[in-house]
């Protein structure tokens, strides 16, 4: 069995950013950070998001994104330069996919505890991100969503750690087929 490990753990903060003749703001520039960082009940210390009613808040405090979607990535935007964070996750993860992750699965994360909640449906900022606007579709069918994590007790994280699974809902969909329920992906 493949241990399941934080590969980079990844902040941002707000930015002004040109898009369509107007400046947004948005959270989605990611950096990877040394150390342990603090697991909050709403999210990393120092990581912000721009608008709460679609990111962040309690039931999406912590953005989980596979490591093994990056060379995919790599081949279809024609860019080796892609450093982790590049998706706007907070955590870039090894070994823990979207078909073996379930909705109500509950993980140890470093010295926290975490719930996944739900996949991320992307929107417009990520295809801002990207410098493409069709981004937002590419990654709706590539079926590579990543998930969304609640916090249940706060701590620390960091890179190389372990991500233990500590209570396994297999009675509830996985992220992949609530991704693809919604009408994306082709997983």
């Amino acid at each position: 069995m493949m241990i399941a490990k934080v590969v980079s753990v990844n902040v941002g903060e707000l930015c002004s950013v040109p898009w369509n003749g107007d400046e947004i703001i948005t959270g989605i520039f990611k950096k990877s950070v040394p150390g342990q960082i603090k697991l909050l009940k709403l999210g990393l210390d120092g990581d912000t998001q721009a608008d709460l009613s679609v990111h962040g808040g309690p039931n999406k405090a912590v953005y989980a994104y596979p490591s093994e979607h990056y060379e995919y990535w790599k081949e279809k935007l024609h860019s080796k330069n892609i450093s982790w964070g590049y998706f706007g996750e907070n955590l870039t993860t090894k070994h823990i996919l979207e078909n073996s992750v379930h909705v109500g699965d509950q993980f140890r994360i470093g010295s926290g505890e975490v719930v996944v909640t739900q996949p991320r449906f992307p929107c417009y900022k990520l295809g801002v991100r990207v410098g493409d606007m069709n981004m937002v579709r590419k990654f709706q069918a590539s079926g590579r969503s990543g998930f969304y994590m609640a916090v249940i007790k706060e701590g620390e994280v960091g890179e190389g750690d372990t991500i233990e699974l500590l209570r396994e809902h297999t009675t509830n969909p996985t992220i992949a087929q609530v991704f693809t329920s919604q009408g994306h992906g082709s997983v």
